[in-house]
């Protein structure tokens, strides 16, 4: 009594009405410059640094000079799909790379398991990859992983570019150095997707992973087109391995200048963050308990080790049927035509980008009608490829277009599940942990896949080639045989999927509880 009485509480309209109007004015720089298009963000993200939202505009604004112009559209530009396309593009750099020297190697008649072994793509590189990748992986989840990104793609562009100096004498330094280049790439295969993971979720998560792994059918066509063709263009095949290199750099810095570091988790729970970090035994003990996880993973394996034998060898084969067919003659003094190679490139291009465009589509619609969607599509994709590629050597030995028109289907329904593997992994690893799960299992499908198919296949068509060396009949119907293999591993594939659709939403409810 007596007092002056205190003015009443604003209220909940009164209280949204103020910050509204503090939303719309607009943020400043620290000297005053006015930035469009950041009003509507807590804190204002320059390549410098952030600025506080408690920081009120001053009096004196006065129009942006050139230099800040510039820093606001360098703002504007670091949006999630920029670095998507970012992202994608050095995809693209990496599988290119990866199978240039694969396609420069035009098919000579030399032994096949010679020929297996001499392949970069399934020796020494691949190896490298693959014990690299859990390390990458545990720094993934622990450290900033755009400047591991950017490392990672700087350290094998200029090894790739010097190995193209080397001289026929100094073979194994070459050798040595596609070791390295596999070191380097795994770093950005571990790392890449989850970023990606971190900057979207559910469908728009699909649709960009989706774009992410068009890079692997495009840069792999890309590879193999630059290797068949440098020596015909530059006149020395080294000339391929000096394109990659240059574009490779200008990828690492576009990844250190645009691509942000998101919060891990932030794009799965608004305002959620994971306060602690387990261990990477820890980390390993819960993935090996995870089903889903690991069926895919046995899944992918299967994938991989289909497509690295044919990578290799479904060339070759063409080219031996061919010399069944009296088409063209391969005699033993002499190198095969590259022409098979450019043709198993450019589907492998065309394939892999409908494939992984057509799986989208197809998990997004079935989406709507079970929740199982992403591994059912992927186990009859699966289960519908080994059926056209088991075509493929039946039809081979009477028609070589034939032989084309099954590859384009059976390689198509392989190539659907590649982007909708790893959202399943997104689905049920929780954030923390995407890294070291995407390197293991990169590890595992390189282990189980492409880096023993290649020589595995050779292995048994030398061996069956054994009892009539100089048949130009049995020596096409023994790599046929051979690669038979392949649509079992598939089948075997999609069953591993079929599994995961069983413990698919009991896994991603887990995770989401995490």
């Amino acid at each position: 009594a007596g007092h002056t009485p205190l003015p009443p509480a604003p209220t909940l309209g009164v209280r949204e009405k103020e910050a509204e109007e503090r939303r719309a004015r607009p943020s400043v720089t620290a000297d005053g410059c006015e930035i469009e298009g950041c009003s509507s963000s807590d804190e204002v993200r320059t390549l410098s640094g952030s600025m506080s939202p408690g920081l009120k505009p001053s009096q004196d604004l006065h129009p942006c000079k050139p230099g800040h112009k510039l820093s606001a559209a360098l703002l504007r530009c670091r949006s999630p799909a920029a670095a998507a396309g970012i992202l994608t593009f050095g995809n693209v750099l990496n599988y290119m790379d990866r199978y240039t020297v694969v396609g420069k190697r035009r098919f000579s008649c030399l032994s096949v398991v010679v020929y297996g072994v001499f392949c970069v793509g399934c020796g020494v590189f691949i190896c490298s990859f693959m014990v690299a990748a859990p390390i990458f992986g545990y720094l993934g989840d622990r450290f900033n992983r755009k400047v591991i990104l950017s490392c990672g793609i700087f350290f094998w562009s200029i090894v790739t570019l010097s190995s193209s100096f080397i001289s026929r004498e100094y073979y194994w330094l070459f050798v040595l150095s596609r070791g390295l280049v596999g070191i380097g790439e795994s770093s950005y295969s571990s790392i890449s997707p989850t970023i990606i993971g971190d900057l979207f979720t559910n469908n728009s998560r699909t649709m960009m992973l989706s774009v992410f792994y068009l890079a692997i059918p495009l840069g792999s066509g890309l590879g193999y087109i630059l290797g068949s063709s440098a020596k015909v263009a530059a006149g020395d095949w080294h000339w391929a391995l000096r394109v990659s290199p240059v574009l490779g750099l200008t990828a690492g810095s576009l990844i250190l200048l645009f691509v942000p570091e998101p919060k891990r988790g932030s794009a799965d729970q608004m305002g959620g963050r994971i306060k602690t970090r387990t261990s990477w035994f820890c980390d390993m003990k819960a993935l090996a308990k995870n089903r889903s996880y690991m069926f895919s993973s046995l899944a992918s394996a299967a994938v991989s080790f289909a497509t690295g034998a044919f990578g290799i060898w479904i060339p070759s084969y063409l080219t031996r049927a061919q010399e069944v067919q009296k088409i063209e003659v391969c005699p033993k003094s002499e190198i095969c035509s590259s022409t098979d190679s450019l043709i198993f490139g450019a589907i492998t291009c065309v394939t892999g980008l409908l494939g992984v465009l057509i799986g989208a589509a197809t998990t997004r619609l079935c989406r709507q009608k079970t929740k199982r969607a992403d591994p059912l599509v992927c186990a009859v994709s699966m289960l519908g490829s080994a059926i056209f590629i088991c075509l493929i050597f039946v039809v081979a030995k009477k028609s070589i277009i034939g032989a084309y028109v099954c590859i384009f289907i059976g390689e198509t329904l392989l190539f659907l599940n590649w982007a909708i593997t790893a959202d399943i992994l997104m689905f049920v690893v929780i954030p923390t942990r995407r890294a070291t799960a995407v390197a293991f299992q990169s590890f595992t499908s390189h282990l189980l896949g492409d880096a023993g198919s290649p020589y595995l296949i050779g292995l048994i068509s030398d061996g069956l080639q054994q009892s009539y060396a100089t048949s130009t009949l049995w020596k096409f119907l023994s790599l046929g045989y051979a690669l038979m293999l392949c649509p079992f591993i598939i089948v075997l594939g999609g069953m591993f999927f079929l599994a995961t659709a069983l413990f698919f939403l009991d896994d991603r409810e887990k995770a989401e509880k995490q």
